[in-house]
């Protein structure tokens, strides 16, 4: 009997999309992660130590795109753990954009005037070490289509949204079945206008961007915007550049948003290049995000004042259209700050 689970469950692994078979296969041990990029031994108990605080992930497609033997490569900083996560700072706290007061139904957080946000799926393809929502009660928030009904009944009797974002975790790591259905839903609420879907997958596995993905994308009415999260231009291969051509064929919109980060990003050059490759993948700079002060990330702050000076200077490299807004997400207030 055990035989035959195991050969049905090759079976389903062999069938299923390409990207879910790499998402499957991601490494999920730190010190696998350290091995395969030739870490030096001493980086191995923080990882150890940040791993128990918030599980590793990283798949194939990205990792390929780190430097082996540097452990200040950009990339890598994103999602290897540190001892450093241990910190317990003031101020950097589980909740730090204080989600739990603004959320009317099961999957859904109603901050902002005019849209609502919908938890898609609790998983992502990857564990960036900063992410604001790594101590998100996901659990509580999984709704099942039967469940997902509240919240849609939600926006059915609000008529001032008009803007549905579909976020997570990330909400591509969702199956298309699933994905297509919600989509569905949304669209056939009248007074919403626009699809937005904020993700980190077609940059983390850029064979997600699979026909699936065009099919239910391409089907529907809603204006459709994709805003992917990039830090840094070494993300951006060409398979990334080949993902982000069928999505902008698809009708999308194609944005970026950034989150400024110690020993990522914080230096002019690197946000120049970032803009600049951006544009040439065809996706515009939105937002540059200030870190959300989340307890375990507060390794990667930078302040207010070396923030404002990078943008500053910035602006003396690059034309207005590649300039990402500098903003920070204040609890309660009715948008991004601009800093």
């Amino acid at each position: 009997m055990q035989e035959n689970i195991i050969i049905a469950d090759e079976r389903l692994i062999t069938q299923a999309p390409s990207w879910q078979r790499q998402l499957s296969q991601a490494i999920r041990d730190p010190a696998a992660l350290c091995q395969q990029l030739a870490l030096s031994d001493e980086w191995l108990p923080g990882a150890r130590t940040g791993h128990q605080l918030f599980d590793i992930c990283v798949p194939d497609a990205y990792l390929s795109r780190i430097t082996p033997g540097d452990p200040h490569d950009p990339l890598l900083r994103q999602v290897l753990p540190l001892d450093d996560e241990a910190m317990t700072p003031p101020n950097y706290v589980t909740d730090p954009l204080e989600e739990a007061d603004h959320q009317p139904a099961k999957g859904l957080i109603h901050k902002y005037a005019g849209r609502v946000l919908l938890i898609a799926s609790p998983n992502c393809a990857i564990n960036c070490r900063y992410c604001f929502r790594r101590h998100f009660p996901y659990s509580e928030n999984s709704p099942s289509r039967a469940q997902w009904q509240e919240a849609l009944d939600y926006l059915r009797d609000d008529t001032s949204i008009h803007e549905a974002i579909l976020s997570g975790g990330d909400p591509l790591a969702a199956n298309d079945r699933q994905l297509a259905w919600l989509v569905e839903q949304l669209e056939s609420i009248p007074h919403l206008k626009r699809l937005r879907v904020h993700t980190r997958l077609p940059v983390v596995i850029p064979d997600r961007v699979d026909d699936a993905l065009i099919g239910w994308l391409s089907a529907t009415r809603l204006q459709k915007v994709v805003v992917l999260h990039i830090n840094h231009a070494n993300e951006i291969d060409q398979a990334v550049v080949d993902a982000c051509a069928r999505l902008k064929q698809a009708g999308v919109t194609l944005l970026n948003q950034s989150v400024l980060l110690r020993g990522v990003n914080d230096g002019v050059t690197a946000l120049a290049t970032l803009s600049e490759r951006l544009f040439e993948a065809g996706i515009l700079p939105y937002y540059l995000h200030v870190l959300d002060p989340v307890q375990g990330a507060a390794h990667f702050d930078v302040s207010d004042e070396e923030a404002r000076d990078l943008v500053a200077a910035l602006r003396d490299l690059l034309p207005g259209f590649l300039m990402p807004r500098l903003v920070r997400e204040i609890p309660g207030e009715g948008s991004k700050t601009p800093l």
